[in-house]
C-alpha cells in the first residue's frame, strides 16, 4: 500500500469528530457508525492492502422492518490499474439488504457492489445470504456470496460459501471465532480454501482483536484490529 488516501482519513477524521456519526434515529431511521485501523485488511484469505494496515470506517442505516443499507470503506493496495499506470487506493462498498428471523433462523440477504474509484473495469456487484442460529454461548453461521457473470469478472461468474462458528460467556466476555470458506470462480480459478480464527473483546464502544487469516493459495499472517463503534 502506498499511502492512505486523503478521502479516506477524512472519513475516518469525520467520524471520530462529528456527533453526526453517533449512534442515534431519525424518525424510524436507526443509524450507527464505525471506524478502525486494522494491521493488514485480509478478504477471504488475500491481503487487499499488500500485508500493511488499513484504515476503515462505514455508516449504517436500518429500519425496524430489517432493511437496512450502508456504506464502508477501506484503504487498499492500488488496483485497477489503467493506461496511466495509475489504480484505485480505497475501496467503497455499498449494500442493501434484509435481516431479520425466519422459521427460528437470523437470516440476511443483500445485495453489494464493490467500487474502486480510480480502478478501471474493477466494480462489480454479488449476492451475499447468510444464515446463523445461537445456541447457548455459540452461535453458528452458514454462508453464501454470488457473483454473477458480468465485465469486472472477465464476463465469468464467481461463487463463495463458508461457514463459522463463534464463542462468547458472560462470565468470560472474549469472543471465540472460526471460519472456513471455499471459492470458485472468476476470483479463484480451478478453486481455493481459505479459514481464520480470531478472538476478540468489547471496551465499551471499542472492539480489539487478533486474527490469523490463511488460505491455500497464499501465506497466512497474524491480523490485528481495533474498531470503534458509534
Amino acid at each position: 500500500m502506498k499511502n492512505y488516501p486523503d478521502l479516506a482519513l477524512a472519513l475516518v477524521i469525520g467520524a471520530l469528530a462529528s456527533p453526526a456519526f453517533a449512534e442515534t434515529r431519525i424518525g424510524p431511521v436507526s443509524l450507527e457508525a464505525e471506524v478502525g485501523v486494522v494491521s493488514d485488511y485480509r478478504f477471504r484469505g488475500y491481503s487487499l492492502s499488500d500485508d500493511q494496515a488499513a484504515v476503515q470506517a462505514g455508516l449504517t442505516a436500518s429500519l425496524d422492518n430489517g432493511l437496512y443499507a450502508y456504506a464502508w470503506g477501506s484503504t487498499i493496495d492500488e488496483y485497477g490499474a489503467g493506461s496511466d499506470g495509475k489504480g484505485a487506493t480505497v475501496e467503497l462498498d455499498y449494500v442493501v439488504g434484509w435481516a431479520g428471523e425466519l422459521g427460528g433462523l437470523d437470516v440476511d440477504v443483500s445485495a453489494q457492489v464493490y467500487s474502486y474509484p480510480g480502478g478501471v473495469n474493477v466494480d462489480y456487484l454479488e449476492i451475499p445470504v447468510t444464515v446463523s442460529k445461537a445456541a447457548g454461548d455459540w452461535r453458528w453461521t452458514l454462508g453464501g456470496a454470488y457473483a454473477p457473470s458480468q465485465s469486472a469478472l472477465g464476463h465469468e461468474d464467481n461463487a463463495y460459501v463458508w461457514g463459522g462458528l463463534a464463542w462468547e460467556a458472560e462470565s468470560f466476555p472474549v469472543q471465540f471465532a472460526l471460519q472456513a470458506g471455499y471459492e470458485d470462480g472468476a476470483y479463484a480459478p480451478g478453486g481455493k480454501w481459505d479459514w481464520s480464527a480470531g478472538v476478540s473483546k468489547a471496551l465499551g464502544p471499542v472492539t480489539i482483536g487478533l486474527s490469523y487469516s490463511d488460505s491455500d493459495k497464499t501465506s497466512g499472517g497474524l491480523i490485528a484490529s481495533i474498531v470503534a463503534s458509534f
